[in-house]
């Protein structure tokens, strides 16, 4: 990654949640911050503070990729180069399997999945082409912990963020260590973010009125439940990952999101160790 300071960032979803957080965060420690959104209106206090030298805001919905590519496009004439790509846009609806419907099903995919890998390859590419010969860059992909593990309420979040998980590992995996492209995955627990209050449920189903169902419990205590920690902490931690010199590919950040992690490994163990001598043999003819 290119040594230059101040950094310039490209961070998608920066209207509310954790991108907007980093987005403050990043310009008032002098960074430069290329801020996309669907409704960059929403940014228009950012636009007012600081100069076009230090803050760039771009209409961006991520599931359109030409919108994408003409997004990048105008990072290079406006500030040379990128040194750092967030990709943060993401949604979510909560219900069982059969009570989201297909829309928004699709959207959440389309967004978190599709989205978040049309951005990919445009960082992957301009890190390459258009930055300083050598300078690479930095791809952080804000994940989840339900990208590790499956969780309740979230089979379509969790399947988005389980493929993003798979995408970002064989990208990592593939691409020429020559380009100095280094790949993170951040893996958050639950934070207090607007996502929250704006986090829909779907219609309830009967087949699913046991109260001792973990999302049944979730149904009714929502709306009562507070989230933890405070977001503007976490992007600090977020900008540390992009300091690193060899960063790790995967960044599970957040007690709750530690100990589930740390469940699905001692449970994956304990499996692969319980039924490995059923592959005995297997690989001989």
């Amino acid at each position: 990654m290119s040594a230059v300071s101040p950094r310039v960032w490209f961070i998608t979803g920066t209207s509310t949640g954790f991108g907007r957080d980093l987005t403050e965060y990043l310009l008032d420690k002098d960074e430069i911050v290329i801020a996309t959104a669907r409704r960059p209106s929403l940014l228009d206090d950012l636009a007012a503070k600081y100069s076009s030298n230090r803050f760039l805001a771009i209409s961006l919905d991520v599931t359109q990729p030409q919108q994408v590519v003409d997004a990048f496009a105008q990072a290079k004439p406006a500030f040379g180069r990128i040194d750092v790509v967030v990709n943060n846009a993401g949604l979510t609806n909560l219900g069982e399997l059969e009570t989201v419907t297909e829309d928004k099903a699709k959207i959440i995919i389309d967004t978190n999945f599709w989205g978040a890998t049309y951005v990919t390859r445009e960082a992957i590419k301009f890190f390459r082409e258009s930055n300083p010969p050598g300078a690479g860059g930095r791809l952080l992909q804000v994940g989840s912990i339900a990208g590790l593990t499956g969780l309740p309420g979230r089979s379509f979040y969790a399947a988005s963020k389980h493929a993003l998980e798979g995408l970002s590992e064989s990208v990592a995996a593939e691409i020429d260590p020559a380009w100095n492209i280094k790949i993170t995955i951040i893996e958050p627990g639950w934070f207090k973010t607007e996502i929250s209050s704006k986090t829909t449920l779907s219609d309830p189903h009967p087949a699913y009125s046991n109260p001792d169902l973990p999302f049944t419990r979730i149904r009714k205590a929502w709306g009562t439940t507070t989230s933890r920690g405070d977001s503007k902490k976490v992007v600090q931690v977020f900008e540390k990952i992009a300091s690193l010199p060899d960063p790790p590919l995967h960044f599970v950040v957040g007690l709750d999101a530690i100990e589930l992690a740390r469940k699905k490994l001692a449970d994956l163990k304990a499996s692969i160790d319980l039924y490995e001598s059923w592959s005995e043999g297997l690989d001989r003819e």
